[in-house]
């Protein structure tokens, strides 16, 4: 690959919770970066200060024409496929827009790479740990050889995401590089994932919005979790660095109950909480317990996670406190 200060850097979702993230390292980097975006995409993710440095071209991921024509407008140095349906309740409640929205849209990245005979470009795919699903307790910790039960819609979705990374590169020498992200959180965190929602939950209490009792789903589940400043920096570092059709996971080596997780967050407030269980919330069927084994990323790039649970908890916390204003 280029020297960092001349590469050019497509983001598919760069206004996501993952890609705004990475278009700041990047941009730290020096590296002229580029974005997705849709007419309805919202741009809260992006401070005014980043998108001014960002060249943000409007493309429809599930139409092939939109995107052979962005990445031959482009001709990027690498990609960073992010974009996709990424909760998994809604792939419940919406299963065929979930498996059509992800697998298309990377289809059509994959077929315009090909025809544009972008074979040089490396694409790294973000997949998913949700891939593995139904893990026993004696294939602890989870390796990239562990085998793929997926337990929702969305996990089928990633497993077809990945499985057509490692085809492309076979098939037609892609360097696609697939990455297994375990739970990455942090500021930012749509409200809808399991720590953001419970922050802002808090915080609602906090400031007089909300009576103090916070509505939880399974907390007995067990959790790899990561924070997102870390998991974007294995992003980069695999961009560079990864073989092509290889598939890396990214974690933290570690698993927390979320009942524990709550804990933490509920350690981090003054405020006087009742936990109460919302059968809403419970899903289907849930992954019983997720724990990563990072050693392969790790002894390629040297990556590892640096960045403690209780910062990235507090760092939510903080996030949340400073969007939301007292009660009137």
């Amino acid at each position: 690959m280029k020297g960092t200060s001349h590469m050019k850097i497509l983001i598919t979702g760069i206004t996501g919770f993952a890609g705004s993230h990475l278009a700041e390292l990047l941009l730290e980097q020096g590296v002229q970066v580029f974005g997705t975006v849709r007419p309805r995409s919202r741009m809260d993710n992006l401070t005014d200060d980043v998108q001014a440095r960002l060249d943000l071209r409007e493309c429809e991921l599930r139409d092939y024409a939109s995107v052979k024509a962005l990445l031959k407008a482009i001709r990027p140095d690498g990609i960073f496929h992010l974009a996709a349906q990424s909760f998994v309740p809604t792939s419940w409640n919406s299963p065929g827009d979930t498996l059509n929205n992800n697998i298309m849209g990377q289809l059509n990245i994959l077929e315009s790479m090909k025809d544009l005979g972008l074979t040089d470009t490396p694409i790294q795919l973000a997949c998913s740990s949700e891939e593995y699903g139904m893990v026993h307790e004696d294939e602890l910790p989870i390796t990239e050889e562990t085998p793929l039960r997926p337990l929702s819609p969305y996990a089928v979705s990633k497993v077809a995401q990945d499985l057509m990374g490692y085809q492309y590169s076979m098939s037609y020498g892609l360097r696609c590089i697939r990455t297994r992200a375990f739970n990455h959180e942090g500021p930012r965190r749509g409200d809808v994932f399991v720590t953001s929602n419970f922050a802002q939950q808090i915080v609602r209490i906090e400031k007089g919005h909300a009576k103090p009792v916070i509505r939880v789903g399974n907390l007995e589940a067990k959790r790899d979790f990561s924070d997102v400043r870390d998991t974007v920096r294995a992003y980069w570092l695999l961009l560079k660095k990864g073989a092509p059709g290889e598939v890396y996971n990214i974690a933290s080596g570690r698993s927390v109950r979320i009942a524990d997780m709550l804990d933490m967050l509920l350690g981090m407030t003054d405020a006087k909480i009742t936990v109460e269980t919302d059968p809403a919330r419970l899903r289907p069927s849930d992954v019983p317990v997720l724990q990563g084994d990072y050693s392969r990323t790790k002894s390629l790039t040297g990556w590892e996670p640096v960045i403690p649970l209780e910062q990235t908890l507090r760092d939510i916390l903080d996030y949340w406190r400073d969007l939301t204003p007292p009660a009137k």
